[in-house]
């Protein structure tokens, strides 16, 4: 027995091992998410960034998306501002209203959902009245710029395409256009059945978004997530500690910032 407390002293002494050893699954969730957010590439902020959304009444987390408003990457700004509606973040009303004066469309819109969200709905009617007149950039230019960005699909998935929704009120339009480009037609409509699911209280609901959140499909593994997060289960939480590992950037954090909803944290 003293040898083998003598082995375990000499491993936890080893460089990291300690903190490894003592990391709890929302210590690894926040690492993740910070991560993303301090990455060199726009890309992985956004898709961070974009993930808090499930994160809600959470300071920690509400002042890294405020942060985020800032950056110099309009798909990072618009991400941030897609976000706070869905948190519930109240007090972030001034900063949001701050953002309508963005130069980028994108960013504007994605503000003004979340006003709306949040209840303002006086500032959010004012940009679609902007908008419908052409003092703002025009729904189809809009669009067209949606269009390109669907060259990427891993933005589609942080727009929420795949559920046919899209970023803003034009998903119709993009979702088409998704189809066309990535050619894959089962993922997306296997993505949204699980978003679909997530309110649904059958335990049998629990084993296939358990066993999805492995699916070969990066966008079914993320849309598990998110489903889960959703449903806002604690017992469910050691089904996506593994997913913290995942090997696609954005189910890393969505499953991070799905580990903090169910932690509470």
């Amino acid at each position: 027995m003293n040898g083998m407390f003598v082995i375990l002293t000499a491993f936890l002494a080893l460089p990291g091992a300690a903190s490894a050893a003592a990391q709890s699954p929302t210590a690894r969730a926040w690492m993740v998410l910070q991560q993303g957010l301090t990455s060199n590439r726009a890309e992985k902020r956004a898709n961070a960034v974009h993930a808090l959304r499930l994160v809600h009444n959470n300071p920690r987390a509400q002042t890294m998306v405020e942060k985020a408003l800032t950056d110099l990457n309009p798909k990072v700004r618009a991400a941030a501002a897609q976000a706070l509606g869905p948190m519930g973040a109240e007090s972030s009303v001034p900063k949001l209203k701050a953002v309508l004066n963005d130069k980028e469309p994108a960013v504007v819109l994605a503000a003004a959902r979340s006003l709306l969200l949040l209840g303002d709905r006086e500032a959010a009617y004012e940009i679609d009245y902007e908008v419908l007149i052409g003092e703002r950039k025009s729904a189809n230019g809009f669009v067209a710029s949606q269009i390109n960005e669907l060259k990427d699909p891993k933005v589609v998935a942080m727009m929420g395409v795949e559920t046919g929704i899209g970023f803003v009120p034009f998903g119709g339009a993009a979702y088409e256009v998704f189809r066309r480009v990535n050619k894959d037609d089962r993922s997306p409509v296997r993505a949204a059945a699980a978003k679909e699911l997530a309110m649904d209280r059958d335990p049998k609901i629990d084993a296939a978004l358990s066993k999805a959140c492995s699916d070969k499909k990066w966008r079914v593994r993320v849309a598990a997530v998110d489903a889960i997060a959703k449903r806002e289960d604690f017992k469910l939480l050691h089904v996506l500690t593994p997913v913290l590992d995942d090997k696609s950037d954005i189910v890393r954090y969505e499953a991070s910032a799905a580990v903090l909803r169910l932690s509470g944290e």
